[in-house]
């Protein structure tokens, strides 16, 4: 029986000179799906966040934007999550991903967290076996020098790059919603033909 998300949750980090950063992937995505499904933001100080409700496939969705730091997401998602009885199943983390390259978007459930300090937080408040949206962003290369390559604004292809998956991946919403991720994963998955 498939499980519609009821809370969407997108990292990142709060403040204008983070706005641009390679760490906000999952703040760029939530944006568009709120545009999309015409969800307004208002902060809420019990959900240490940014919120919008909109009509989802079975009531209620929720999408969120913690104003905590990223590695303090989990108190966000884990508060907002509790409040209304939400399980984990019915949670999608939409995240940046250093192991995919900038133009790849992939859904999955359940994981490690890959040293990515915000699902580190979620998996604490929520366990594991919550859904992830990863926009890849590329690696650098060495590890020392993760830290500053998320916190840097990509170069315009690369931009470009994630925001076509962006874009892919907002294309699946309809699956998604109705809890259908199998077929989400299959659409998105699939690499596309060339011309």
């Amino acid at each position: 029986m498939p499980t519609p998300p009821r809370l969407v949750a997108g990292l990142g980090n709060p403040g204008r000179e983070y706005a641009a950063t390679r760490h906000n992937a999952g703040f760029w995505w939530v944006d568009r799906l709120a545009a999309q499904l015409g969800g307004q933001w208002s902060g809420e100080t019990k959900f240490f966040g940014q919120v919008a409700k909109v009509r989802g496939s079975n009531g209620e969705l929720w999408l969120l934007k913690p104003d905590t730091f990223m590695n303090r997401s989990g108190q966000a998602v884990g508060a907002l999550a509790r409040f209304y009885k939400i399980s984990p199943a019915e949670v999608l983390v939409v995240h940046d991903e250093l192991d995919l390259p900038p133009g790849t978007a992939r859904f999955k459930q359940g994981g490690g967290h890959g040293g990515h300090n915000g699902l580190k937080d979620i998996d604490a408040q929520l366990g594991r076996d919550y859904w992830r949206l990863r926009l890849g962003i590329g690696h650098p290369g060495d590890r020392d020098k993760v830290s500053g390559f998320v916190l840097d604004r990509p170069p315009r292809t690369e931009e470009d790059a994630i925001e076509s998956a962006m874009h892919d991946a907002l294309a699946r919403w309809p699956e998604v919603a109705r809890g259908e991720f199998d077929k989400a994963m299959m659409q998105l998955h699939t690499p596309k033909e060339s011309p």
